[in-house]
């Protein structure tokens, strides 16, 4: 039965000052010196050899102490008793015992009993010269073989050992005096490289092209239906990470829907064959669509209202959006094409005559102008998206979300440039709420996932059903990859779901973020440790000492002037309990499909030059009349001063009007 450990780790003896990896892998080098040792005295050495080792390594060492000493030596005799140093040719393996000695570990070889040796045995202790003795048993046993020739690959294969292990042993070592000095890591996330998160993970899925590992820094491909989140600046690099997604996106053959403001992505990424759809209504290759063709049941009427018309942070402004809804709802269950809701929108007497008798004819009752004017105001500006729209006989294609959601051929690009982007802002929102909403149920077996891509997030209003499919759509088995610049900018179209949004996607991307406020966020998301420190204090005088002391803090992992600090093309990469911090290149995809085809080509403002009118004649003044002197007629009434001599200076502006208009009265 085995045992989880909860909470915090105990420290029993923690940590020893002593380099313990290092010290162990000498530890070990030197047991594989002694078995290689060992396996050469064993099975290469003769007999004879074996023998006189110990004499043989004594001999060695202590002429630099003393010069002689008393040693025993291996003698052999006849019958006669003639002794004779013992040759390798007289002895084998074997046992010889000895009446007051301990026995010895040879005997006497069949070819020493032919010449009629008899007996084996050790001399009496005699006093020989450490070299000569030395110098005989080099070259009358060892074949002139010094110690070192004769242990010099045994010791090699130690030292080998010890050199396999340093790599290794060194640098924890190293790592363990870190600890000690900055910390060690009870909890919370682990700080790796890309090769550690990729050894850690055995991620499968879609990965990225990093600096530091010639392998793709992979999450698991079960994580990919839990969603990516990418939070930098401008020109920190998300598009070059999302562009490296889409690449594997492509060669596995799925969908893609991508709201691309910026068109980087469809001059890289559109392909006519595939059946891509380029969904701005200004551009040429935009197909026919209305919102009535999304309808299936009467109730989604409601919700396409819903995704045009967003509700405000302040109360008192819902009014004016819940009822337009309703109203615009009303209209389009009529099934009307697009260019029918701009012409009723835009006459107040169609709306009153299609809301008669119904419940919605109150909201815009005409005895209460103000309330009538806001909530038919607030239909006009959706009129004004809605008269973009192609009509269905100037295009060659139709296109509906509802289809498209069955067989999801092609990549799907929502495109705007910067002047029309606020005008386009409701289309691009009610279409990715559609594909959304289209995209929730679980795909059967021949339908590929989906990905939506959604760049520059917070350059949308409110979608009502991306807080449904960031929570629940790991069923339908299509990732959403989110990118944008800080939480802030979520809070204000999103308010309180925006933390809830931000905290679903199961990989993080963070890459330079210099507002404040979004960089302490992204240090609080990757999140904070609890670290052990020693504290050392050391002690002078007579008794000197030093006192250890361990500190449990909490910190964060990455502060948030790190996230600040961050170049270009660097980020953090957090997945479940893993961090890694990478840096990658620039991707030089070139763009070889135009980002947008003008359709209206007659919607540019023409402006004529203007024409000069010519000034008016120079009138000469009479010699003997005041400039401006009116005379009295004959029937003016007596009181009345007739004659005016005070000349009226007139402006040119004036002058002009009078020539081209006549005079003013």
């Amino acid at each position: 039965m085995s045992e989880n450990n909860w909470g915090r780790k105990e420290t029993i003896v923690w940590p020893p000052h002593q380099p313990i990896y290092t010290l162990g892998a000498v530890f070990l080098a030197v047991i594989a010196a002694g078995l290689f040792v060992y396996l050469r005295f064993a099975f290469a050495l003769s007999p004879l050899q074996r023998f006189y080792l110990p004499t043989y390594i004594k001999t060695s060492i202590v002429p630099s102490i003393r010069s002689s000493g008393k040693y025993q030596v291996l003698l052999v005799a006849n019958e006669e008793r003639r002794t004779w140093y013992a040759r390798e040719e007289d002895v084998q393996n074997g046992r010889t015992l000895q009446e007051s000695e301990k026995p010895i570990p040879l005997a006497l070889s069949d070819a020493a009993r032919l010449r009629g040796m008899e007996y084996l045995y050790r001399s009496a202790p005699a006093v020989f010269q450490n070299t000569a003795l030395h110098g005989y048993l080099q070259h009358q046993v060892y074949d002139g073989q010094g110690l070192i020739d004769i242990f010099k690959w045994p010791l090699s294969f130690g030292a080998l050992a010890l050199l396999l292990q340093i790599p290794f042993s060194i640098p924890k070592d190293i790592r363990r005096r870190k600890e000690m000095k900055y910390g060690r890591r009870l909890k919370g996330p682990v700080l790796v490289t890309p090769k550690e998160f990729n050894k850690a993970i055995q991620g499968t899925g879609i990965g990225l092209r990093v600096d530091q590992c010639r392998e793709l820094l992979c999450v698991p491909l079960r994580a990919e239906d839990q969603h990516f989140e990418i939070i930098g600046d401008t020109g920190s690099g998300k598009t070059t990470i999302i562009m490296q997604m889409l690449r594997q996106i492509q060669a596995r053959r799925h969908s893609a829907i991508l709201y691309d403001p910026a068109c980087e992505f469809i001059e890289r990424f559109y392909d006519e064959g595939r059946g891509d759809i380029v969904l701005n209504p200004l551009d040429r290759r935009c197909p026919y669509w209305g919102p009535s063709e999304e309808l299936v049941r009467r109730a989604e009427a409601r919700t396409v209202a819903a995704s045009l018309f967003q509700p405000t942070n302040d109360k008192k402004g819902e009014f004016f959006i819940e009822s337009p809804q309703k109203i615009f709802a009303h209209l389009l269950l009529e099934l009307p094409t697009p260019q029918q809701l701009v012409q009723w929108m835009s006459h107040p007497e169609e709306i009153d005559r299609r809301v008669k008798n119904t419940e919605l004819a109150s909201l815009i009752d005409p005895s209460a102008p103000q309330q009538r004017s806001g909530v038919l105001g607030s239909l006009s500006l959706v009129a004004d998206s809605f008269r973009l729209l192609p009509k269905k006989e100037d295009v060659k294609a139709e296109w509906t979300a509802r289809e498209w959601s069955k067989n999801r051929q092609g990549w799907i690009f929502i495109t705007s440039q910067p002047a029309e982007r606020e005008a386009l802002r409701p289309l691009h929102s009610l279409w990715i709420d559609m594909l959304v909403l289209r995209l929730l149920s679980a795909p059967t077996s021949e339908q590929h996932p989906v990905w939506f891509v959604l760049d520059e997030l917070a350059s949308l209003q409110k979608l009502p059903q991306l807080h449904t499919a960031i929570t629940e759509n790991r069923k339908s088995r299509n990732p959403i990859v989110l990118g944008f610049q800080g939480k802030a900018q979520l809070e204000v179209i999103y308010g309180h779901l925006a933390e809830v949004m931000l905290s679903q996607p199961a990989t993080k991307i963070f890459l330079k973020t210099t507002e404040p406020n979004a960089a302490e966020w992204v240090s609080r998301a990757i999140g904070k440790i609890e670290i052990e420190r020693m504290k050392e204090t050391h002690f002078d005088g007579s008794r000197t000492g030093r006192n250890f002391a361990l500190d449990r803090q909490t910190e964060p992992l990455v502060l948030d002037s790190e996230i600040s600090g961050l170049e270009n093309l660097h980020a953090y990469l957090k997945h479940g309990n893993y961090v890694s911090r990478f840096s990658f290149s620039v991707l030089d995809l070139p763009a070889t499909k135009p980002k947008f085809i003008e359709r209206l080509e007659d919607d540019f403002i023409v402006r004529e030059p203007r024409q000069e009118v010519p000034a008016p004649p120079k009138i000469e003044p009479a010699s003997a009349t005041p400039l401006h002197t009116a005379t009295k007629p004959a029937d003016e009434p007596q009181g009345h001063t007739a004659t005016v001599n005070t000349p009226v200076t007139k402006t040119p502006e004036e002058m002009q009007t009078e020539f081209t208009f006549g005079p003013r009265f």
